[in-house]
Order: structure tokens, then C-alpha cells, then sequence
């Protein structure tokens, strides 16, 4: 009996192409774009495994992977985290989830090969050499080479064989089956001769010998068939060519995408630059508040450092420290490293006290703006007073501050506090008859949010 994995993965290339990887074993693949639709699938279905990305949107892999482990029907499944992300950090905390491992993205066949052995997907190997299963046209791409801009030539490239290969297949079978159709025809004249033989008339002198039908119908059989087929294959390639040019534009609008993307983030850290240049010198270049490298810098230099500070607001109902805020987090390490920064980067969470409506038992949402500010069931934030200190940090954030420090050999150190709700970045408006829940939430919006700030220390 084939054995079937499901692969739990927001992004549709990565689906397919560890889909095609499993294939060549023999196995068969389900697919689900997110971790709820994962679980829906589970009511119903039992996978051999299942192979979990980490970074979706809505319910992350790690948190899909403790609500599966704790359905006793699903507990046994093994899941192989699938993701790009690295570092002890990350495979301890899956694999206390529950997780039997984790693969990378760019995962090559041999190591896919093993990892089938060890969930028992395939049979047990003679010897640990190394896998003689491994797909002899599937290559890992090479290391040093980056990824190609727009992955519409690739798979213009893949199209293009796979039509190729298939329409040399149907003309064989083609070439097969008229040879077959024909042979038959002949011999059922033949036969049809030899038991009807014709007899001259005894008195009549013999007719003149007449050319054989069967040579003109097998050739028009063979003919009409011969049509036939290749209509239907010429039928076949122009609906996979349209579906191919479809799949092109989207990739094509996919990259275009991507490239505006990336212009924003150029231009977001350009901005974050000069203020980052504005923060470690305390003022330009030269003049008398300027403080020259390996000199520990004036109280009046650090002040102002401290007191340029860049504020990103959190959703009602996200993790402080992901998303956004990581994002903002990554550049400004980036920028001080490049810097040769030496001090704190202070992260500070600041809750802002929302209008909400619902109970403990079903959960609270943000009240619709025109509903009365005075017919609010709760003022304040329980899902931000539900996280514990490690559960405000999402697992990329904690790797991104231990990977610096790393690297900086100490010279770098984040510290992460809890500020409080009373220190407001909007003031919160007089709660009157005439207040409404909308204006009341723009000013908690605004205050919840997480402050990022710069202290230079001396440098070693």
C-alpha cells in the first residue's frame, strides 16, 4: 500500500517542489496552504507524515504543530518541519513541540532520501552508504548560485520539456498503435479470402485477375486514424500552452511585485540610515558635539542618542515583537553593525487599552467604531496581558538578537523591557456621552505599540 504525506506550505512553489520530490519515491501527496486548512484536513484524513513550513500567515508551523500533537488521534503522526529558518534555538523549541525534525528549504533529494527511511516511508535499506533511490533527474541547485529574478524563464524552461517529452511519448504510442490496427486489418482480409474463394463459371472463360481492395481500406483506416489522433494531441498542447502562458503572467506580476517590494525597503532603510548616523555621532560631523571612534561619548552625545527613538504600532491581537517590528528590528542591527556600533538597543512594549467587545469565554475584539464608547465590555488589552515574557518575542525575533550578539562578540546587546499603559503616546480622549468606540480605539492604536532606542556605550 502507498504511503501519503501532507505538505503544509503558504508558498506554491515550495509545495511543488517537494511534492515532485516525494513522488519519485512512490508517495503519494496531499497539499494544504495554511496551517487551519492542515488541521481541517486531519478531521477527516490520516497522513503517513506530515511536513510543516514555519512562517505562514494566520497560525505558524510551531503553533500547528502543538495543536496537533495534542489531539490524541493525531499525536502519533510524525511532522518534519519544513523551512528556511536555522540555529539550535529553532530545532529545540520544534522538536520539544513535538516535531521529528526539521529539513531545509533548499532541501536536496539524498536528504530527502533519509529522512523518508527515517519516518519509515520507505523500506529499510540494505546498507548506509548512501541512497540508491535518489531521483537521477532532480539536481540540488548549486550553492554559490543566486536565485534567478523572475521565475517565469525557469518554468518556461520546465513547460517546454514536459510538453516535449510527452508529445515523443503519444507519437510512439501513435506509431505503436496504427502498426497493431493495420496488421489486424490485413490478417482479417486474408482470412475473409482463404475461407470465400471465388470460383470461375465452368462454361465461361476465367475474368481477368482484379486488384485487391484490402491494401485501399487498411490505408484509409490507418489515415482516418491518424487524423484523428493528432487532433486530439494538437488539442491537448494548445490547452497546456495557454495554461502555461497563464502561470507566466502570474509569476511575471508575482516578481513585479516583489521588485516594488524591495524599492520600499531600499527606501525605508535610507531613512533608518540617517537616522541611525544622526544617533551614534550625537551631531554632524566636526563640530564640537561629535565624538571621535574608540573615545567614550559626552552625557550630552549619549542623551541624544537615547532620545532618537523609532515607534512601530502593533495590531490589536499580534505578537509585539514579529512581523513589522522584526523587520524594523533586522535593519537597524544591520545598519549598526556596518557601523561598528558599540552599545544597547533598547525594545520597549507599550499596551494600549482598547474598546472591546465579548466575554472571557469567547474572547474580546476591538468594538465597531460607531457603537458608543460608554457600551464597551472591557477597556484595556487581554490578549497582550495573556503573554508570558518569552510568548510577546516570535522565534525568528529571538534568533535575529542572539545571531548579533554573536557576531559582535558582546559589542551589541538588545535588552527587551514591558512599558507601561499610562506612558501614552496619544492621548487618550475625554470619555463623554458622545464618544465613540472609533475615536477612542485610534488613540489606543497609536499607543500600542513598540519603541526602539539607541544607547552608545564605551567602545573597547
Amino acid at each position: 500500500m502507498r504511503k501519503r504525506a501532507l505538505i503544509v506550505d503558504d508558498s506554491k512553489s515550495a509545495r511543488v517542489v517537494l511534492s515532485r520530490m516525494l513522488e519519485k519515491y512512490g508517495i503519494e501527496v496531499d497539499m494544504a496552504e495554511s496551517a487551519e486548512q492542515a488541521i481541517q484536513y486531519l478531521e477527516h484524513q490520516r497522513p503517513d507524515a506530515i511536513f510543516m513550513d514555519h512562517l505562514m500567515p494566520g497560525m505558524d508551523g510551531l503553533q500547528a504543530v502543538k495543536v496537533i500533537k495534542a489531539d490524541p488521534r493525531n499525536a502519533t503522526i510524525p511532522i518534519m518541519m519544513y523551512t528556511s529558518q536555522e540555529g539550535e534555538l529553532y530545532v529545540g523549541q520544534a522538536r520539544a513541540l513535538g516535531a521529528f525534525g526539521v529539513l531545509p528549504k533548499q532541501v536536496r533529494p539524498v536528504d530527502v532520501s533519509k529522512v523518508l527511511y527515517e519516518l519509515h516511508l520507505l523500506p529499510d535499506r540494505r546498507d548506509t552508504e548512501g541512497s540508491a533511490l535518489a531521483p537521477v533527474d532532480l539536481e540540488a541547485p548549486p550553492a554559490a548560485k543566486p536565485p534567478a529574478p523572475l521565475a517565469g524563464t525557469d518554468a518556461t524552461k520546465r513547460i517546454e520539456t514536459a510538453i516535449r517529452e510527452q508529445s515523443a511519448d503519444l507519437r510512439r504510442f501513435v506509431v505503436a498503435s496504427l502498426d497493431s490496427f493495420a496488421a489486424r486489418i490485413v490478417g482479417d482480409v486474408r482470412d475473409h479470402a482463404v475461407r470465400s474463394p471465388i470460383e470461375p463459371a465452368p462454361l465461361l472463360p476465367p475474368a481477368p485477375p482484379q486488384r485487391p481492395l484490402w491494401p485501399w481500406i487498411a490505408a484509409i483506416a490507418v489515415a482516418s486514424c491518424a487524423a484523428l489522433v493528432f487532433a486530439v494531441l494538437w488539442m491537448g498542447a494548445r490547452g497546456r500552452l495557454a495554461g502555461a502562458e497563464a502561470e507566466i503572467a502570474t509569476l511575471s506580476a508575482a516578481a513585479s511585485h516583489l521588485d516594488r517590494a524591495r524599492a520600499d525597503l531600499d527606501r525605508a532603510t535610507a531613512r533608518l540610515t540617517a537616522a541611525l548616523a544622526s544617533a551614534s555621532t550625537g551631531a554632524a560631523p566636526g563640530s564640537a558635539g561629535a565624538t571621535s571612534p574608540g573615545t567614550t561619548p559626552s552625557p550630552a552625545v549619549t542623551a541624544g542618542a537615547a532620545a532618537n527613538t523609532r515607534v512601530e504600532t502593533v495590531p490589536y491581537g499580534e505578537v509585539p515583537l514579529d512581523r513589522g517590528r522584526l523587520d524594523a528590528m533586522r535593519g537597524l542591527l544591520s545598519q549598526l553593525e556596518s557601523q561598528g556600533f558599540h552599545g544597547v538597543v533598547k525594545v520597549t512594549s507599550y499596551p494600549g487599552l482598547f474598546c472591546l467587545t465579548g466575554n472571557p469565554t469567547d474572547g474580546y475584539v476591538p468594538a465597531k467604531p460607531t457603537l458608543p464608547a460608554a457600551q464597551c465590555d472591557a477597556i484595556g488589552n487581554p490578549f497582550e496581558e495573556s503573554l508570558s515574557g518569552q510568548q510577546r518575542q516570535s522565534l525568528a525575533f529571538g534568533n535575529l538578537i542572539a545571531g548579533v550578539r554573536e557576531r559582535s562578540g558582546g559589542a551589541i546587546s538588545v535588552a527587551i523591557q514591558d512599558g507601561s499603559s499610562a506612558q501614552v503616546a496619544m492621548p487618550y480622549p475625554a470619555r463623554t456621552a458622545t464618544l465613540t468606540a472609533g475615536e477612542w480605539n485610534k488613540a489606543a492604536a497609536a499607543n500600542n505599540r513598540v519603541e526602539f532606542s539607541v544607547e552608545p556605550g564605551t567602545a573597547q
